[in-house]
């Protein structure tokens, strides 16, 4: 998986197809990410001491292959590649469309 935690990313399949987001969480393990705006869930809260109950809508995981990098100078969805710097010795992932560097 090559998105990480603070990556622009669009939604291409499922319910949320079109919505465009920040990634908050990635699961590594099961190749999922929670991104802002997108898989709302209803999540039924019970009442503690502090917190009042009801029902919260949250963000619920996708699976990575269902999202893409945004590409700002693209304006369009793109994948992404690697690239391996000789100079520093250090791969940086790279839009496929521009080819600009991702932070």
């Amino acid at each position: 998986m090559r998105l990480k935690v603070g990556d622009e990313v669009i939604v291409t399949a499922g319910s949320s197809k079109g919505v465009k987001g920040k990634v908050l969480k990635t699961f590594r393990d099961k190749n999922k990410v929670i991104v802002e705006g997108a898989n709302i869930v209803h999540k039924h809260q019970k009442s503690n001491g502090q917190e009042s109950g009801g029902i919260l809508d949250v963000e619920a995981p996708i699976d990575a292959s269902n999202v893409m990098i945004y590409d700002t100078k693209a304006k369009k969805p793109t994948r992404v590649g690697m690239k391996f710097d000789e100079k520093t010795g250090k791969k940086t992932r790279v839009c496929k469309k521009s080819n600009t560097e991702l932070k």
